[in-house]
């Protein structure tokens, strides 16, 4: 196993901070995990809903070079 060379794969963001990051509603979310689209998975915690930074800037990236 390699150690964790990249902070962000670390950091989390609730729902509130996803919508905020790409300027979207609760169902754009709810779509794109539905979709298809390759959005990430996130992880759930007393019901509430955790993005990996690293998974998120993967799929930007992926959506960015679809274009």
């Amino acid at each position: 196993m390699t150690p964790n060379t990249d902070p962000a794969e670390d950091i989390f963001r609730t729902s509130a901070e996803v919508r905020r990051r790409y300027g979207v509603s609760d169902m754009w979310i709810h779509r794109r995990l539905t979709d298809g689209s390759g959005f990430p998975q996130p992880l759930v915690i007393n019901r509430r809903r955790f993005w990996k930074l690293s998974d998120l800037v993967a799929w930007e990236r992926t959506q960015s070079a679809g274009a």
